[in-house]
């Protein structure tokens, strides 16, 4: 049996995503810069799918600039607060996504701006109090970066909350959505966020394509040089299939998502409650209350043994996909800088399982099954069935 439970570092693209993708990678492959008939409906396939994004979050067409994904959304909002609005403190966190943190490293350490990062409560929360007082002691404007759910232990912000603080103040406000985007309904009106980004591939759409929402009183020039795509904001052929795959996405989960919530917060709190009941001395990394988590993704640390050394490479061979932390630092010799970030208990094994609406109960049960395998000694005298 095979077993996919790394759906926060990416997720199976839906068949009905293909299904809608699958012509403009035949028949509708005109540039969309070109003027004849094959270009006009590779345009127009681009500001449908815009406007199905847009009337999604709430917002105009004219706020979504598509990117390549994530990454490069993340980096363009840090730049522009920089480049652009003239930013002279960035205020963000140690525990966010890499795309965020070594992109403000970077950008402060060149152009010599305050670099503030700010603390966490018990539970791995971002305290607002702490927040509230380095808005008031910054350096002017100021530009918060804060995720809104992190990718390796779930937590999230409370982005009006935040927003509202950083209006108070005078701040821009960016917040990476990856995580969340497609998983949680987006009224950018109610909001009043600055920047928002997305990733096709979190929810069930294709890889190599995500936005940048900027917010219209934002003013930018040119971020990437080249034909004057995307309003003259992003130079480049764009990427038609992918645009055309990530709006279908985003009108499916936004279709089903009450469905998709209450599905898969189930199997989470399922899993939950049966490590609880079957092992000793179990953690979990973040917060797990439903309200203030992510029900997509849960950090498990568990005991120490002999065959726990090896938990992630025992459970792939057993046909488990999870992750040890994010994806995208997969390879790295250094222990992971969210757990870090949060004083977790980083001694022992722990592994991250994040769930889809494709995720089902019969698949969690025999991960546990799995998982009883490998810590056999530390498992309750009665364990709850």
């Amino acid at each position: 049996m095979r077993v996919y439970l790394d759906n926060a570092a990416t997720t199976p693209i839906d068949p009905e995503v293909v299904e809608t993708m699958i012509p403009y990678l035949q028949d509708g492959f005109g540039n969309p810069s070109s003027t004849h008939y094959y270009g006009r409906q590779a345009k127009a396939a681009i500001e449908t799918s815009r406007r199905t994004v847009a009337k999604i979050i709430n917002c105009l067409p004219s706020e979504i600039i598509f990117t390549s994904g994530g990454t490069e959304a993340d980096n363009m909002a840090i730049n522009i607060a920089v480049k652009e609005l003239g930013c002279k403190t960035i205020i963000t966190s140690p525990i966010e996504h890499h795309a965020v943190g070594h992109t403000v490293e970077n950008i402060c350490e060149e152009k010599n701006i305050e670099f503030k990062l700010v603390k966490f409560d018990e539970k791995g929360h971002v305290d607002l109090a702490h927040l509230e007082e380095l808005l008031a002691n910054a350096q002017g404007p100021a530009f918060v970066s804060l995720m809104h759910g992190n990718n390796e232990v779930g937590n999230l912000l409370p982005l009006k909350k935040v927003s509202e603080m950083c209006r108070r103040h005078g701040a821009y406000f960016h917040s990476d959505t990856v995580q969340t985007m497609s998983h949680y309904k987006f009224d950018m009106q109610e909001l009043d966020i600055d920047f928002i980004t997305c990733a096709a591939h979190k929810f069930h759409g294709p890889k190599g394509i995500g936005f940048l929402y900027i917010k219209k009183d934002i003013k930018i020039g040119n971020l990437i040089f080249g034909g004057g795509q995307e309003r003259g904001f992003r130079g480049g052929t764009e990427n038609l299939y992918g645009i055309v795959g990530l709006a279908k996405a985003m009108e499916i989960a936004d279709r089903h998502l009450e469905q998709h919530q209450i599905h898969v917060q189930a199997l989470k709190s399922y899993m939950i409650e049966q490590l609880q009941n079957r092992f000793e001395d179990i953690k979990f990394h973040g917060d797990v209350t439903p309200e203030k988590s992510l029900y997509t993704v849960l950090n498990v640390c568990f005991p120490n043994t002999e065959k726990s050394n090896m938990l992630l490479f025992t459970l792939d061979l057993k046909g488990i996909a999870c992750s040890g932390g994010s994806a995208c630092s997969s390879g790295s010799v250094n222990a992971s800088h969210v757990l870090q970030g949060i004083k977790a208990d980083i001694s022992r094994p722990n592994a991250r399982f994040s769930f889809s609406r494709f995720t089902t109960k019969e698949e969690i049960d025999y991960a546990l099954e799995v998982l009883v395998e490998v810590f056999e000694h530390n498992l309750k005298s009665t364990p709850v069935a």
